[in-house]
């Protein structure tokens, strides 16, 4: 993996998660209690071999600049090892990036320096395990220009994504960003999965060979109409100049399953994915279960220093202990002492006091939940105390005149809430 630099895409300024992202930007939103979203891509990359990763930041960077350097300073600078944070440079344009193709524009630099044969891109806000090396090996051997990793998606959810159009030589023939009336993809027989109804979608993972790469982002920073975007500009230009690009799929063609890959675009989404990691149930039947646990792919991450967690308070010797735990991801430091936690994602340093009662629900670090309250369906933000008897995510519309309350009803209380203080 040598002859590969890996440009994380790490500039989103995720404003369908906000308030999560009210004062950090999306890749470092806290996930599954000890995980940022960003430590699922860099942990791919370092679990991939590969050891020269660039993140490219822009929107409120402070916080994720922070964690990678605490957590991540661990390559080999002697052996060519590298993470970078690279904010916009200002070498070609006196703007930030202005899309995912001008923020490689802007860093073309850094690609000249380095002279790799190929550029592995990467999104730094999606949940899953890939072994990069493995989509690079089929790039080089299917001779094409780029290489597009893709997943099937529910035709009814197609419309937030890039979907794909694929020939039975795998090759990419049409590219749709966030197409109003997706269509039903027809896919290569070796890639069929099931009759049901779906459309190939991006996963915002790609391969290009580095010169074809340079100058087709030169080409786009030229075009005045375009909105330097991969999906809207330049994978359709690329198509168009009938230069191949090929699909890598990304499911076990011999079991049928699709492999998990979830992109953290909106809270609702937020929500799901961390409760099927905390409960492991999925519901399509398709997809194959997402482990954390797997030692032989580690997901790393800064996590300060803290003590174990911590179970306590009252046992009858008849009926066992008044805490009830199920279904949940707890972290270090946290202390539950009877109080109930179900089917929930609690992070560091939480207290929950006796009685309180939680359920379906993410807290971040650092929250005191009082005694006999009641947190369903919500997310906590940092450093907030939930007053005892407070009941949150019961009374929807009783919600919504304080908090931030999503789509799908989950209610989010933002970080340092003035209400709770």
């Amino acid at each position: 993996m040598n002859n590969t630099v890996v440009m994380v895409l790490a500039g989103g300024e995720g404003e369908r998660l906000y308030p999560l992202t009210r004062d950090r930007a999306k890749p470092a939103v806290p996930f599954a209690g000890n995980l940022r979203l960003v430590d699922f891509t860099l942990s791919n990359c370092l679990n991939s071999g590969l050891r020269r990763v660039n993140v490219l930041t822009q929107y409120k960077s402070d916080s994720l600049n922070r964690h990678i350097r605490l957590g991540w300073d661990i390559f080999n600078p002697e052996l060519g090892e590298y993470i970078e944070v690279r904010p916009p440079q200002l070498r070609l344009a006196s703007t930030w990036y202005l899309g995912t193709a001008d923020a490689i524009y802007q860093n073309i630099y850094t690609l000249q320096r380095e002279m790799p044969e190929y550029v592995l891109i990467l999104s730094g806000d999606h949940v899953y395990s890939m072994d990069y090396s493995q989509m690079i090996g089929r790039h080089i051997n299917s001779k094409a220009v780029c290489t597009i990793a893709c997943k099937p998606v529910p035709l009814q959810e197609a419309h937030r994504f890039g979907i794909l159009t694929v020939n039975n030589d795998e090759r990419v023939i049409n590219f749709a960003e966030k197409p109003d009336n997706p269509r039903k993809s027809e896919l290569p027989s070796r890639f069929d999965l099931s009759e049901r109804d779906f459309a190939l979608c991006s996963m915002g993972v790609y391969v290009f060979n580095t010169e074809a790469l340079v100058r087709m982002v030169i080409e786009d920073s030229k075009n005045n109409s375009s909105s330097h975007d991969f999906g809207r500009d330049v994978f359709p230009a690329i198509i168009q100049s009938d230069e191949r690009v090929t699909a890598y799929p990304f499911w076990n063609l011999e079991k049928g399953k699709i492999m998990y890959w979830r992109d953290i675009g909106t809270l609702d989404a937020y929500m799901q994915s961390n409760l099927e990691l905390a409960t492991g149930h999925l519901s399509d039947g398709l997809t194959e279960p997402f482990s954390l646990y797997d030692r032989g792919w580690p997901f790393r991450s800064y996590v300060p220093s803290a003590p174990p967690l911590n179970v306590c308070g009252r046992v009858d010797e008849e009926e066992g202990g008044a805490n009830r735990i199920n279904n949940s991801l707890i972290s270090n430091g946290v202390v539950i002492n009877n109080a109930t936690v179900l089917n929930s994602v609690i992070g560091p340093q939480v207290i929950i006091n006796e009685g309180a009662f939680l359920k379906n629900s993410v807290v971040l670090s650092n929250v005191k939940i009082g005694e006999n309250a009641v947190v369903a369906n919500t997310i906590v933000d940092k450093h907030n105390v939930i007053p005892s008897g407070t009941q949150i995510g019961i009374d929807k519309e009783a919600d919504s005149h304080h908090f931030t309350v999503s789509e799908g009803g989950i209610v989010v209380v933002p970080k340092r809430m003035p209400l709770f203080q």
